[in-house]
This record gives C-alpha cells, structure tokens and sequence, in this order.
C-alpha cells in the first residue's frame, strides 16, 4: 500500500482514490491499461459523471495521463490511461 501513502497526503477525493486503485489493479508492467468509463461506473457502483470527475482529479495531481486512441478508420477507440 506504499503507492497510495502518498496519494492520500494529497487530500484527493475518496472517489479518486477508488478509481485510482481500479486502474492500478487492472494496469500491465507498463502502467497502462484502458478500460470504458462505463465499465469503471459500472464494477465501482459509481456514475460516470464520477468517474470523469475521479480521473479529472487524478490528472490534476499528476497521478494519471489519459490519451484517446483512434481507429483505422478515424473513430475514437478507447481511453489510454497510463497509471503514474
């Protein structure tokens, strides 16, 4: 529990916090996984209007980077979400 010592001195939101932990037990090697934030509202009981609020959060903190992946054919695919 060393990775959230210091997530929990910077006083983010307790939804942040679970998001957070969603993301770092569903990460690879890398730090990266992507999850819809369906999927997160949906396994965290949360709405999604929390979860974006939660990874808002996380950016601001620098605890997490998203990036939106595209399709070959120029449709959005997925969220990257790289877990600092």
């Amino acid at each position: 529990m060393n990775y959230l010592s210091s997530l929990y001195a910077e006083n983010v939101p307790h939804r942040a916090v679970a998001v957070y932990r969603y993301l770092k037990d569903r990460a690879n090697r890398d730090g990266t996984c992507y999850p819809a934030i369906g999927t997160i509202a949906k396994d965290l009981k949360l709405s999604r209007r929390t979860v974006q609020r939660a990874i808002a959060d996380l950016e601001k903190t620098g605890y997490l980077q998203k990036e939106q992946r595209w399709r070959e054919n120029g449709g959005k695919s997925s969220l990257l979400f790289t877990v600092k």
